[in-house]
């Protein structure tokens, strides 16, 4: 049962289901190249009526000193393209991974004014990564949220149990809509890169969460998993908790880019560790990987994130 917020530091009162080991299996390679759109012309861009946009994109966390201007991570040079990127876009609701809390700023300059932001640091408050959600608060009511540790204690900040040196975290909200009085749950999250186990245990956390709502829900996040093939997706979506939206679309607005491109051009076939998933009674309009690329004036092409946006159009039951 999800729990209403409270102040950072109480118990989250949220109960941890304990999943199997995770695998993860091979991804196909096709060469391609991504086909150049006009500039700054959207792929789903806002969504009307009914609709509703989501979005999940790891922005890649600020290295500082670690990259200089001109490097493809430097995030001085990134962050404007974040921005960019976002305000031709424009989700109605927005999940995003790695960010730190000096780049907030520029991810709701992106989303524009009407936008809120819920989350903290997987440290506490400020310090460490978000895996925040925005939201556009002239479309939803955010009626409760809250946040939790994947670990064995998810109500102890800043902890990891399962085999993970990286703290991991689950940013949900509860929602009403003020244009139909539906409810939705958007759920966001970033799974660990490195131990199988921990991302095992982690599907098995949300897809369990999931399934005790009574109401629709979303769930964005980069799985560093592969779609299709992996013990994560395979919790997620093989006994119909959710449904991978890129496989349920009715019109994919893209090729199936490898969300990992790590600044190079993505190829079609390769994997998609970045997933948009919900629950079966959402209807999935379209969906769309976002390879866009901007022209910084320095001859070449500039990637905004080493990842790409994954982005999808539906409607609530």
């Amino acid at each position: 049962m999800l729990t209403r917020r409270r102040t950072l530091g109480t118990s989250l009162g949220v109960a941890a289901a304990l999943g199997a080991a995770a695998g993860t299996g091979p991804a196909g390679h096709a060469a391609a190249a991504p086909a150049r759109r006009p500039k700054d012309r959207p792929l789903v861009g806002p969504a009307r009526g009914d609709d509703v946009h989501v979005m999940t994109f790891n922005i890649r966390l600020d290295r500082g000193t670690a990259t200089q201007p001109g490097q493809p991570d430097h995030w001085g040079d990134r962050a404007p393209l974040v921005t960019r990127l976002l305000a031709s876009e424009r989700p109605t609701l927005l999940g995003v991974q790695e960010a730190t809390y000096g780049q907030l700023d520029e991810v709701e300059r992106g989303v524009g004014r009407t936008h809120r932001m819920l989350g903290f640091g997987r440290s506490g408050g400020s310090a460490g990564e978000y895996s925040a959600i925005f939201y556009d608060a002239e479309r939803f009511v955010a009626l409760e949220w809250d946040q939790y540790w994947l670990s064995d204690t998810p109500d102890v900040i800043g902890s990891a149990t399962w085999g993970n040196t990286v703290t991991r975290i689950v940013t949900w909200a509860r929602f009403a809509d003020r244009r139909t009085g539906r409810e939705l749950v958007h759920l966001n999250t970033h799974f660990d890169h490195q131990s199988e186990n921990a991302r095992a245990r982690s599907a098995a956390v949300l897809r369990d969460q999931v399934a005790g709502l009574d109401v629709p829900a979303l769930l964005t996040g980069d799985f560093n998993a592969p779609a299709g093939s992996s013990t994560p997706w395979t919790t997620l979506t093989g006994d119909g908790t959710t449904v991978d939206t890129w496989d349920t679309a009715r019109r994919r607005l893209t090729p199936a880019w490898g969300t990992f491109p790590n600044y190079a051009p993505p190829v079609e076939g390769e994997r998609r560790i970045d997933w948009v998933l919900a629950t079966p009674d959402v209807r999935v309009l379209s969906a769309a990987i976002n390879a866009t690329t901007y022209d910084t004036g320095a001859g070449d092409d500039r990637w905004p994130s080493d990842h790409t946006p994954v982005q999808a159009l539906v409607r609530l039951p």
